[in-house]
């Protein structure tokens, strides 16, 4: 990390030596506390020579001291959607107190995690319970904080190296195809498994060209998640599972006080217990096995696949959701959501 942290009266000659060394095209000008003072990359740099610098001159005047950065706990698929929308190849990280420990870079985030699994998202539902709000756009194109559910999902799965990506559409298609075209823009590409009638969560992946040669990732296109789909799909391989469910637990407060009868006497009092549920969280790893077990144009919900998994004796693993997850199903989850 020190290698890309120069002094703010190094020499231009200095943080070109430093850019060369690193080969991230960018400088951190820190303080002796390794507080980030600025960036500097090498076409400020080049700039400068333009315009006559010497290079034993200080980079003091070139830095640029309004930089973005980031905590640590910023999602990778958060900053990689940043880095997309402004068109930044390196953003610093900086702790709470400003100190420099790390830089997220492009091509790091992009080029060295390619992964051969596919991925598909549920993306056809009509969103009954957001209406009007669906009556004229698809459910998974609702924004949050500015930017659909779907994109952010496409986001993510980038961030994890998904390289081909298939989206099933029905209700208003056509919205969600217009938008993300062929994926070429998010460096990814997307294809279109287009249902004439819903076939259910499940169903549609018998539209596949082909059955995939590796585990197959599949997820709602409704779901906010920071899910390590890497871990998941090495999970699911490790164990040599047929199919793995990703599951979340599910915190609900009692509203009320609860209480204890036996034999119609008070035994005992609970003040607005907290209960805990596994929930199946809407996201899934198949193997090729699973995926050419489901019917062909059928309506077909994806539970099936598990629930005839468990009857033939075929084993299914379980992956837990760690992270930031929400099913954006109803009003009060998409308040949720947006944070009103």
């Amino acid at each position: 990390m020190k290698n890309y942290c120069i002094r703010p009266d190094a020499s231009l000659i200095e943080c070109m030596r430093s850019i060369d060394i690193t080969g991230a095209g960018i400088a951190l000008a820190v303080d002796s506390e390794l507080r980030l003072i600025g960036t500097i990359s090498d076409g400020d740099v080049r700039k400068a020579i333009v315009k006559g610098c010497p290079l034993d001159s200080s980079i003091a005047n070139h830095i640029n001291r309004n930089c973005f950065h980031v905590l640590p706990t910023v999602p990778r698929a958060e900053v990689l959607d940043i880095m997309q929308a402004r068109r930044f190849k390196q953003i610093p990280i900086v702790d709470e107190q400003g100190k420099v420990i790390g830089l997220h870079l492009l091509h790091d985030i992009l080029g060295n995690i390619a992964r051969p699994n596919w991925a598909v998202v549920m993306a056809g539902g009509k969103g009954l319970r957001l209406r009007p709000l669906t009556e004229n756009l698809p459910k998974p194109m609702i924004k949050v904080a500015g930017r659909p559910l779907l994109e952010r999902i496409i986001l993510h799965l980038v961030s994890y190296g998904i390289g081909r990506i298939f989206l099933s559409v029905n209700h208003l298609s056509h919205v969600i195809e217009d938008y993300f075209k062929d994926g070429s823009k998010y460096g990814t590409k997307i294809e279109y498994l287009r249902e004439d009638e819903p076939l259910g969560s499940g169903g549609a992946i018998s539209l596949l060209p082909e059955i995939p040669e590796f585990p197959l990732l599949v997820m709602n296109g409704d779901l906010i998640v920071d899910t390590n789909f890497t871990d998941m799909i090495e999970f699911h391989s490790r164990n040599n599972f047929y199919a793995t469910m990703g599951v979340y637990s599910y915190l609900h407060q009692v509203p009320f006080g609860c209480v204890e009868i036996q034999d119609n006497r008070l035994a005992g009092l609970e003040e607005k217990p907290v209960l805990e549920k596994i929930v199946n969280a809407g996201i899934y790893v198949l193997s090729p096995k699973a995926v050419s077990a489901i019917p062909r144009n059928t309506y077909f919900p994806i539970t099936t696949l598990f629930e005839d998994a468990i009857k033939n004796n075929l084993v299914c693993g379980t992956f837990p959701v760690e992270k930031e997850w929400l099913d954006i199903g109803s009003p009060q989850q998409l308040r949720q959501a947006r944070g009103e």
